[in-house]
This record gives C-alpha cells, structure tokens and sequence, in this order.
C-alpha cells in the first residue's frame, strides 16, 4: 500500500528538503504541498491523505488548529498527524497533541528517521519517543501558569485494568511490554486501548499519554515497578473501579 503523504510548512526550502528525503522511497507518495493549515486540511480531504507532515508556526491558521480540525472531522478520521518542530520541548507541541497529533519529531530529524516515522504513524501507531514526551510533560507540569489545555477528561470511566494499560502507555511500553507485564495477550491489551479511547473523547495513543500525565495518572519520572503488575509506579488515584 502506497502512503499519501502532504508537507505543510511555511517555508518552501523545507518542503523541499523533506522532499528529497522522501521522494526515493516506493511506499510513499506526495500529494501535496501547503504553506498554512488551512491548505494542509484542504489538502488531507482532497487528495485523501494518510498522513500530515504538519509545522506548528504558519500563517492564516497554524499547525494545532489544523491538527484539531482534521482529527474533529469525520471524513478525515483516518488521517494522521506528525507534528515538526524545531525545539521538542515547545508548549506548542504538547498542545498539538492533545489535539490529535500521532506524534512530533524534530526538524533536525535523520532522513531514514523521518521514513521510518511516516511509516509508523501511517499503520495507526503513535510515534513518541518516551524520554522526549517525558521532557515535554515535565516542562508542561513546572511551569508557574499552565496551558490552556483542555480539560483533562475524569479516569473514573476507565477499569482498573484499563488505567493500568493507560499507565504503561504513558511510560512509553509498546503493547507486547504491556502484555508481559500484566501477563496479558497483546490483543487483549490493544482491546483495553481500544475500549479507553473513546471512553477518554481520544482517538489516538499520544492523546492518552498526554492525559495520563495531564491528569495525574503518572508523573514524569521512571517508573520503577515493584512487582509485575506495575505497582511502585507514580500512579496517584488509580484505586479500583
């Protein structure tokens, strides 16, 4: 299967770069260019896009709105969003997240990294490096006034179980670490997922990290379990339900 991809950016020197990174790969074709969001959504239904290369800072309407209206669009809930970003630690990038984005990279990025990256978040997977999602959150948590972010939706609709899949999710385990911690099939664990999204107004695993962290799920910081089923971790109210 080929993958659609559009490149939005403001500056035409940086689509092209991105481009000549991408051009030679079978897999993945172009689309499309813009230089504002409002372009980069035109674009995603138009030419029926699976993933958004998207910058943060355009003009007329910029990266995170852009990202919000995609993933708030019905006819284009199966695009992805793949946030650039010049400095990984931008509040911007967290919001852009929490809108919907499937993950960040920077714009120093290697060019196989920058492949590989499309082609995760192209198959429906979220793209977050634990150590840099850690460092966002943290920054996002030490500031003296928040973000204006949106609420962070109630974890008392979640089970027991599926705050704890939610839990190592944020810690950045893929679905087979979670499975052998929790002595768990990996299909059972993407259903916990599954059945967590929508119960969380989510739609992608980067949004239910950003949650767990916003909420008070976890905190940033390693966790250090005590025993096989992730007890030890920073996991503030996680009583059963």
């Amino acid at each position: 299967m080929t993958i659609r991809l559009v490149l939005a950016d403001d500056q035409a020197l940086i689509r092209a770069g991105f481009r000549l990174f991408v051009d030679p790969e079978p897999d993945i074709e172009i689309v499309g260019e813009a230089c504002n969001g409002r372009e980069a959504v035109d674009l995603a239904r138009s030419q029926q896009a699976d993933v958004v290369l998207m910058d943060l800072r355009m003009p007329e309407m910029d990266g995170i709105e852009a990202t919000r209206l995609i993933a708030a669009t019905d006819d284009l809930s199966a695009v992805r969003v793949l946030v650039l970003t010049t400095f990984e630690c931008d509040d911007n990038v967290l919001l852009a997240l929490r809108a919907g984005a499937s993950g960040f990279l920077g714009k120093h990025v290697e060019p196989a990294d920058l492949v590989r990256a499309i082609r995760v978040v192209a198959a429906g997977e979220a793209l977050l490096s634990p150590a840099a999602t850690k460092d966002l959150i943290s920054h996002f948590l030490h500031q003296p006034v928040a973000l204006a972010l949106p609420a962070a939706p109630t974890l008392e609709v979640l089970t027991h179980r599926e705050r704890e899949v939610l839990t190592l999710i944020a810690y950045g385990l893929s679905n087979a670490e979670i499975a052998e911690r929790l002595h768990l099939s990996p299909l059972t664990v993407k259903s916990h997922i599954n059945r967590a999204m929508p119960k969380l107004g989510t739609r992608d695993r980067a949004q239910l990290v950003v949650i767990a962290y916003q909420s008070g799920l976890v905190r940033p910081v390693p966790p250090e379990p005590s025993d096989d089923r992730g007890a030890g971790l920073e996991t503030p109210g996680t009583g059963p339900s």
